[in-house]
């Protein structure tokens, strides 16, 4: 980090300075939209793994991410990314975003959220609900670890379950063959997050990939072409995430720019694209916008 960033990154980390307030995005800070239920969401959204410490990384980033989003920083991302046009945020349900979320629109923020949760023993589903979410998604890991267990109707049950508190309803997955297997299953979720990289492969076909155990998360180059194929192939819309790999493709500008290039011209139109950004060197919010304008542009 040159010494410009590392000044940057120390005044944040001491002086609890923040992203300006937001403002009205000008016409030109406009993002192409797509359907969600009755609601409109922009192409880009914002994505919430980074404010509840999911690094997908190392301890140590966990904590720097922990640490910085506060409720305070929090609620000013979310403000600026209104100001550059995102609408929505993806986040799965916890309370520093609860509470960031109450405090942006009591600025009179208009953000919209999509909750990423699962039935857990530590979350009520009535909290979930006052949130106010536009939207419900099955969390991925848990699809992916049901699925596995032969329990997919436990899945099918939380479906159920938000459309009777009259929310449109998502399911999440690392894995594309069960993205396919979901679609035919018939069970009238209204659309799908897929992830990119299948980080829930088990240990064993691993080892008979790797032939050895690794340390941390995989992440194999040909997996985004897997999974985008599987999305183009399903009717509902798709919200790809992980599109730069939980950061591994965030070396240089160049890197981050294939990245969102490959994505959204492998996506249907009727799909969007969640993104993680920790603005903690740059103004990643700007920044992946600005890419968004630039590739999500729908012919």
């Amino acid at each position: 980090m040159h010494a410009m960033k590392r000044r940057t990154f120390l005044a944040q980390m001491t002086s609890g300075a923040m992203l300006p307030a937001a403002a009205e995005p000008a016409a030109s800070k406009a993002l192409p939209t797509i359907r969600l239920g009755d609601k409109q969401v922009t192409r880009l959204i914002a994505g919430g793994n980074p404010m509840a410490g999911f690094s997908h990384s190392t301890q140590r980033m966990t904590e720097l991410m922990l640490r910085y989003f506060t409720v305070e920083r929090t609620t000013e991302f979310l403000l600026h990314c209104e100001e550059e046009g995102i609408n929505t945020w993806q986040c799965s349900y916890q309370i520093v975003g609860r509470d960031a979320l109450r405090a942006a629109r009591e600025r009179g923020s208009k953000i919209q959220y999509i909750c990423l949760t699962a039935d857990r023993p530590n979350i009520k589903f009535q909290d979930v609900l006052d949130t106010k979410p536009i939207a419900i998604v099955h969390h991925g890991t848990d699809t992916d670890r049901l699925m596995r267990a032969g329990q997919a109707e436990k899945i099918h049950d939380y479906i159920k379950k938000v459309h009777d508190a009259g929310l449109p309803a998502g399911i999440s997955t690392h894995n594309p063959d069960y993205l396919a297997r979901i679609e035919d299953s018939g069970w009238g979720n209204d659309f799908y997050m897929g992830c990119c990289y299948n980080l829930t492969r088990p240990a064993e076909e691993i080892r008979a990939r790797m032939g050895d155990n690794l340390l941390g998360e995989t992440y194999l180059a040909s997996d985004p072409a897997k999974m985008l194929a599987r999305v183009r192939q399903i009717r509902r819309p798709c919200l790809a995430f992980k599109i730069l790999a939980a950061g591994r493709l965030c070396n240089n500008k160049a890197s981050v720019e294939n990245a969102f290039q490959f994505a959204y011209a492998n996506i249907k139109p009727t799909d969007g694209a969640i993104v993680g950004m920790f603005p903690i060197i740059s103004d990643e919010v700007k920044e992946d916008a600005d890419l968004a304008r630039k590739y999500a542009r729908l012919a």
